[in-house]
């Protein structure tokens, strides 16, 4: 019986649950959300492809947010949703209304233009807990102001960038609003008619011209509760601040940057009882040091991106209460001063000042700022001992970056200890030796994050760094002569997650337990040693492992199967190695989150067949410079965002499979040194020109990205973000045949394109002049005929041209622009070519510009020129009569001959004649 009641118990609970947990979201909103996002995408858009009517949980579609008891949606992040070519968008508020719990609407940058009619925006006043509106970059006037007025629950409203313009009255039915963005309108005045406002934050971006900002900022005194005020990209020429903002008795932070400001503006800011943070990047005018002598209270200063001279560290030298202070980019040179108020801050907690031209050695009274937890020096000209023992007595220090500067060794006194617990040290140098690990390392155990790369420290791996440190997740020793076996923890270290060790001297094996020890690894770096063997089998167990680096090692053996199933990979580059054997059958079986892949410089073997079937994400295949047979796969085509693709150095044969023209985000072909054959199609090429590059990169892996093509007849290795720039076809040395499509000429943004070494015939398109990017073309070795496009001279970035080793006929282009530098052996063992720079004078009867003919002539582009045929022709026949002439006058038998000769043969005719002619005549 106790069972049995239990057990009722249990079940009515998990009934009574079923009733109130949330499943999902509302019926009713999704909707209401459905029918939004066909109000965003009218007429054609695609938006928000995640919400669909077959998942009923709309509380798992992209850009919501629902409460996590209730399920009822509470945010909606729309901002840039709505596809500019489709034009203004007249919002229907009514869609909104299901939402009864939202609180935070974004709909910046949807080109907003108004209402529905009859509909309004008024609806949405019914909305009762809306605390945050962001209808910024749209395109409301000042009518949108009594449309806001109807939400007393707002506190943050963003109209940035839109159409407002002159007075704004901030009504009563707005009191409880905290912050205000009104950053890139025509705003001269700001007032509240009925009473005082609380407003706390206004943002006045770009709004300001220099007539009506004294009018502006005398109409913020109407705003006392005011404690930060963003000012930024505006013309305050000619006023003293101080003065026009006197009345903010609680201003805290004014912010100022890029501002347009004379010598007086910082006058009187002084008289701001509340002021704190005072930030003022890159103004344009002079900064008046003296009157920082006024701002005692002060805690947060940026002058970062100001041109300043050393004058500063005295001005500042009374802002004792300063804990933030950033001169970076300032172009401070010289030594620190050493007794100019620098090292009074003694409550200064962070100090900005890389980027910079300082020099020489780190002052000792550095010591004397005992706050200080942060000190960026990076980027200067400075001598920093690797010890660090200037630093010492900095007990509260945690976070140093000395970067790019002279990082020199020093000898360790052994009675030192530091009193800082260091988390952050970033030391990356231009290559300094410091000859081995300070021992200061040895005695800190916060470390979070280390970087020593181009420090010549030598010796062995400091795995000792790692079992110190339980917190280490970022550790960089690339280029550092490190050599020996590479040596794990002693135990597993689950927070390690970027380690990179190439471009040392490491040796051997990787340790079969780097899966175990290592195993939150996301980051691997272990390029260009010399380790050997395999790859171990553990690294598998990686899960998190992300990126992964082994090129320019000895590696060996087959590429394991199981790397197909570390769904988490990204990038993988293996090449430069002694690997072997075939792909494996399915190097994506697990997932198609696979990207980049490396394995060029290998001794693979066999076919492609089916590695990459799956991989619809990858980016960048690099299998060149292997022995692999067989044909180009057709299933290529399943790669749909495929970048770069490097097959060259291969046995492949057979021809293009028209599925690889389908592949329109293509930037970077090369299939050069096979045995491919058949046409170059041209009825792909003309419907997909090559993608405009991205402006964004993947950047966990972009600056690793790197890949070896030629051009300008030299094979360069290409690496890191440059790559996005880059575009080029290399089908050269192959088999080829048939015309070049003249479709490629629509490919305008190549700067690379070689088709030499094949049997291509036919003339060079015209439209090979539309190429205005290209910087190297390669048409050499070929059977190509006619004349070279004169308006090729239009190519104005072209530094490399050959058309050597052809049946190309006609004048060469005129040297003038890029083609005044090509020398003759660009135009080598063409026999009907002549011009400049070629031996070959072009005859006088040959048009001196010649222009392409049209292309509904037969004879366009023929093996033979017939004008010089018949003129040749012509000559030749005077030529022959003139010597038959005179060899009759000069020899007597061989005229009685020759006249004998004729006398026989007429008399044949008329003998022939008239035996015949009856006989013909009864036809």
């Amino acid at each position: 019986m106790g069972l049995f009641l239990q057990m009722l118990t249990v079940f009515v609970t998990t009934v009574s649950l079923q009733g109130w947990l949330p499943l999902g979201c509302l019926d009713e909103e999704r909707i209401a959300l459905l029918q939004l996002k066909d109000s965003l995408n009218y007429p054609n858009g695609t938006s928000l492809p995640s919400w669909i009517e077959a998942d009923a949980n709309c509380c798992s579609w992209e850009r919501i947010k629902c409460d996590s008891s209730t399920g009822r949606v509470i945010a909606l992040h729309l901002e840039e949703t709505r596809n500019e070519v489709l034009g203004d968008w007249y919002l229907n508020t009514s869609l909104f209304l299901p939402f009864q719990q939202l609180n935070a609407l974004a709909l910046w940058g949807n080109r907003i233009a108004g209402w529905v009619e009859k509909k309004g925006g008024y609806e949405l006043q019914r909305l009762r807990n809306l605390d945050y509106l962001d209808l910024g970059s749209n395109s409301f006037d000042n009518g949108i102001l009594s449309f806001v007025e109807g939400f007393p629950s707002l506190k943050s409203l963003y109209l940035y960038y839109n159409r407002l313009e002159g007075l704004i009255d901030l009504k009563g039915s707005l009191s409880g609003l905290e912050v205000l963005g009104f950053s890139g309108n025509n705003v001269n005045k700001l007032i509240a008619s009925r009473g005082p406002s609380s407003l706390a934050t206004l943002h006045f971006y770009n709004v300001t011209t220099y007539e009506n900002s004294s009018k502006l900022l005398q109409s913020l005194g109407a705003f006392p509760n005011l404690t930060t005020l963003y000012l930024r990209y505006n013309d305050f020429r000619g006023r003293i601040l101080g003065d026009e903002l006197q009345n903010l008795s609680s201003l805290e932070s004014l912010y100022l940057d890029y501002c347009s400001l004379d010598e007086h503006f910082l006058q009187s800011l002084g008289a701001l009882p509340s002021l704190k943070n005072l930030s003022l990047q890159a103004l344009s005018g002079n900064i008046p040091y003296r009157d920082f002598l006024d701002l005692k209270n002060l805690e947060y200063l940026d002058l970062s991106y100001n041109t300043l001279n050393n004058s500063i560290f005295q001005a500042i030298r009374m802002m004792t209460s300063l804990k933030y202070l950033n001169l970076h980019g300032c172009k401070l040179d010289g030594q620190i001063p050493i007794a100019q108020g620098l090292c009074d801050l003694n409550h200064l907690q962070e100090l900005y000042m890389y980027d910079n031209d300082l020099s020489g050695f780190l002052p000792p009274c550095l010591t004397n700022l005992t706050s200080l937890q942060l000190l960026d020096l990076s980027f200067n000209h400075l001598k920093i001992p690797i010890s660090l023992s200037p630093l010492y007595n900095l007990s509260k220090l945690t976070y140093f970056d000395g970067s790019n500067n002279e990082i020199y060794a020093e000898e360790d006194d052994h009675n030192l200890s530091p009193k800082f617990q260091l988390e952050f040290i970033f030391l990356s140098s231009r290559g300094q030796g410091a000859g081995a690990f300070p021992k200061f390392l040895y005695h800190q155990f916060n470390l979070q994050s280390l970087d020593f790369t181009n420090i010549q420290i030598k010796g062995e791996f400091p795995n000792w760094l790692i079992e110190n440190n339980t917190y280490l997740h970022d550790l960089s020793l690339e280029n550092c002569s490190l050599s020996g076996p590479f040596l794990l923890p002693k135990n597993s270290h689950m927070n390690l997650s970027f380690l990179s060790i190439s471009m040392n001297y490491f040796q051997g094996q990787i340790p079969s337990e780097i899966g175990a020890h290592l195993s939150g690894l996301k980051v691997l770096f272990m390029s260009d040693n010399g380790l050997n063997g395999s790859i171990p089998f553990s690294m598998g167990n990686i899960s998190s492992l992300q990126v992964l680096d082994l090129s320019n090692n000895s590696l060996q053996g087959h590429i394991p199967r199981w790397i197909g199933n570390m769904s988490s990979l990204k990038f993988l580059d293996l090449s430069v190695n002694n690997f072997s054997g075939r792909l494996p059958p399915r190097f994506d079986t697990a997932s198609s989150n696979l990207r980049y892949v490396y394995l060029s410089r290998n001794k693979l073997q066999g076919p492609i067949t089916k590695a990459f079937y799956n991989s619809s994400e990858m980016f960048a295949l690099d299998l060149s410079h292997n022995n692999l047979t067989g044909s180009i796969p057709k299933w290529i085509d399943r790669l749909s965002n495929l970048r770069f693709l490097l097959l060259s150095y291969n046995n492949l044969e057979g021809e293009i499979p028209v599925q690889l023209y389908r592949l329109d985000q293509l930037t970077l072909i090369d299939l050069s040194h096979n045995h491919l054959s058949g046409n170059i199609l041209s009825w792909m090429i003309s419907t997909h020109p090559f993608p405009e590059q991205y402006n964004s990169y993947d950047d966990l892996s972009s600056s690793q990205q790197s890949f070896e093509f030629t051009t300008k007849n030299v094979s360069l290795s290409y690496r890191g973000t440059i790559i996005q720039y880059f575009t080029g076809i290399d089908l050269s040395c192959n088999n080829f045949i048939g015309e070049i499509p003249p479709e490629i000429g629509n490919l305008s943004m190549i700067k690379v394109l070689n088709l030499s070494h094949n049997s291509l015939t036919g003339p060079i398109p015209p439209t090979f002049s539309n190429l205005k990017e290209i910087e190297s073309l390669d048409l050499s070795y070929n059977k190509l005929d006619g004349e070279i496009p004169p308006h090729l001279i239009e190519l104005f970035y072209l530094e490399f041209f050959n058309v050597a080793h052809n049946n190309l006929s006609g004048k060469t282009p005129a040297r003038v622009a890029q083609f005044a530098t090509f020398e003759k052996s660009c135009y080598k063992d063409n026999p009907f070519l002549c011009g400049e720079p070629l031996p070959k004078i072009c005859s006088a009867a040959m048009p001196l510009s010649p222009t392409p003919t049209s292309t509904n002539n037969e004879d366009d582009g023929g093996f033979m020129d017939m004008e010089v045929f018949y003129v040749t022709f012509g000559v030749t026949y005077i030529i022959v009569l003139l010597v038959i002439g005179a060899i009759l006058y000069i020899n007597s038998y061989w005229r009685r001959a020759w006249f004998h000769f004729i006398e026989a043969s007429i008399n044949n005719c008329y003998y022939f004649l008239v035996d015949n002619l009856p006989i013909l005549s009864k036809f």
